[in-house]
């Protein structure tokens, strides 16, 4: 049983690490995966390695072709959309929650958050973590913190579409004044200038996705049955 135990926390970890090089990029949308390859980068056998690519299928974020190889699998706009859908009825019924009395604590939490995403030289990483913690944070305040699992758990197509809009922008100074914004109209208590700001700022990944699909096509799914042709090497057409 501690083996089986053992086994299954190696697999879950090695499938979380390989998730978040596909969520951050490291992994590129469209990219050839040698599991020999990460089998060694990350000191493992190929067998939690192939495991955890399953898994990560199963979530629609690496594609497996039987003789051919597998992929990462290219940004879906379709699956970004319903991830958005998702997201934004959450977040803006959220704002429509918040308590007449706001935790003091989380405020200033809050605040804590947008000075750091204003700091100078912030990497666009570290900014998207702030991101994440300051939606998170909005939930804290509204009670409803919990359903940030269900919305994350959806939301993988849609986090490598803002991280493309991130860099293609190379500066997160709009996005943090757009979190301010919000922020300052969620606690002053003007919920439909807080949902409307809301609204604004989620919906930019559309554009995002038609501006960067303008010049990097080959970053996008056209045709969720499309498969890549192996030459010499395996490849999109």
């Amino acid at each position: 049983m501690a083996d089986s135990n053992r086994r299954a926390t190696s697999r879950r970890a090695i499938y979380e690490r390989l998730r978040q090089k596909v969520l951050t990029l490291d992994l590129a949308p469209g990219a050839a995966i040698s599991e020999n390859e990460l089998a060694a980068s990350l000191g493992v056998s190929r067998t939690p390695v192939r495991e955890s690519l399953i898994m990560l299928a199963q979530d629609g974020l690496v594609q497996i072709f039987p003789k051919i190889g597998s992929f990462v699998s290219r940004v879906d706009p379709a699956q970004v959309a319903d991830a958005q859908f998702l997201r934004e009825a959450v977040e803006l019924a959220a704002l429509e929650d918040l308590p007449a009395e706001l935790d003091a604590q989380l405020v200033e939490e809050l605040r804590e958050n947008l000075t750091r995403q204003r700091a100078p030289g912030l990497e666009l990483e570290d900014f998207f973590a702030l991101d994440e913690a300051f939606h998170q944070g909005l939930l804290r305040l509204s009670g409803h913190f919990n359903a940030w699992t269900t919305v994350a758990a959806a939301k993988g197509h849609l986090d490598r579409a803002r991280r493309l809009g991130l860099y293609e922008h190379a500066s997160s100074a709009a996005f943090a004044a757009q979190h301010a914004e919000i922020f300052e109209a969620a606690v002053s208590g003007d919920t439909d200038r807080a949902r409307t700001a809301m609204r604004t700022h989620l919906r930019a990944v559309f554009s995002d996705i038609e501006r960067i699909r303008a010049h990097s096509p080959h970053l996008f799914a056209a045709d969720s049955g499309s498969v890549p042709v192996r030459r010499s090497v395996a490849v999109w057409e």
